[in-house]
């Protein structure tokens, strides 16, 4: 079998697209995407009159003349990642003062993009024969997974084992350890090995087997991230790089050294390493330039083929 693997799109509306047409571009029967599916935060188009907009995208501000170029400036904003939300002076000032309120409204346009990514995965994937399987990330809020669950051809596979063909079977999970950020779905790294090894313990043949595992192990050059001050700003202009993976994935590859393991989270983390008899792969991520990092691999009873990271 031949299975296309990317993780970390994070919103990006053309990433999503890319990934589902990745199954006819490079010719393979399985998708897996790896965790962190959703955006970060939404950016305000805003009324000024005479049908002028005011946006601020990046830190550089805009004025949008028509709905042409709010339609466009959409676009860009669901392509980086973010999501636009069309609104006027008073909401904004209602937005701010009501306690709660952007967080509902963050909440509503998370669950609205995901619903439309699932109507646009049933209407590309029904009928071809493509499996598509995805695992929440650790940036990923609980609410997406009755949404992925409703679509008819993309299954959430989180903490579970399944059989990608008679040959392997493939374990997942998108917890990470802990992050500066406190995200949804992390924990520490004692917590996360009792969770990872829940699912893993469960694979028949762990030689053959798949560990998609959203948090690359610690020390294997797949999580090297910039190091960060007290205030999470790059430290020495990001040139300063640490191991910042899971020692609990790191535990478990080494344990049961699986086939093949499939790896995200640190998006500067590209590249594949081969640890002991796994291979482990992160293809990084550069949605916010709407740039699909992939990996193309192909499976093959008792071994890994050929295999390619891809960017497009």
């Amino acid at each position: 079998m031949k299975l296309y693997f990317a993780t970390d799109v994070h919103g990006s509306e053309i990433c999503w697209k890319k990934f589902l047409a990745a199954s006819k571009f490079y010719d393979v029967d399985t998708l897996i995407l790896g965790g962190d599916m959703t955006g970060k935060a939404i950016i305000p188009i805003i009324a000024q009159g005479n049908d002028n907009f005011k946006v601020t995208l990046l830190e550089q501000e805009s004025i949008l003349h028509g709905q042409a170029e709010v339609d466009k400036m959409i676009q860009t904003i669901q392509n980086r990642g973010y999501y636009p939300y069309v609104t006027n002076p008073d909401e904004v000032q209602t937005i701010l003062d009501v306690p709660g309120k952007s967080d509902a409204l963050f909440l509503e346009q998370v669950i609205k993009t995901l619903q439309r990514w699932m109507e646009y995965a049933d209407a590309k994937l029904s009928g071809t024969g493509i499996r598509c399987y995805v695992c929440p990330g650790n940036d990923d809020i609980f609410e997406i997974d009755a949404v992925i669950a409703a679509s008819k051809c993309v299954r959430s596979v989180e903490g579970q084992v399944i059989e990608l063909d008679e040959y392997h079977e493939m374990a997942s999970s998108g917890w990470s350890n802990t992050t500066p950020w406190h995200t949804h779905r992390e924990e520490p790294d004692e917590a996360l090995l009792t969770r990872i090894e829940a699912v893993v313990s469960k694979v028949k043949n762990p030689s053959q087997a798949v560990f998609s595992l959203h948090a690359p192990p610690f020390g294997s050059g797949l999580d090297e991230a910039p190091e960060l001050t007290k205030d999470l700003r790059p430290m020495y202009a990001g040139r300063s790089m640490v191991p910042v993976g899971s020692h609990a994935v790191m535990t478990v590859i080494d344990k049961y050294q699986p086939l093949l393991g499939l790896h995200g989270h640190i998006h500067e983390g590209k590249g594949t390493r081969k640890y002991k008899k796994t291979l482990c792969v992160n293809p990084g991520s550069m949605y916010e330039q709407g740039m699909l990092n992939g990996a193309v691999i192909e499976l093959k009873p008792q071994k890994v083929g050929n295999y390619l990271l891809t960017t497009g």
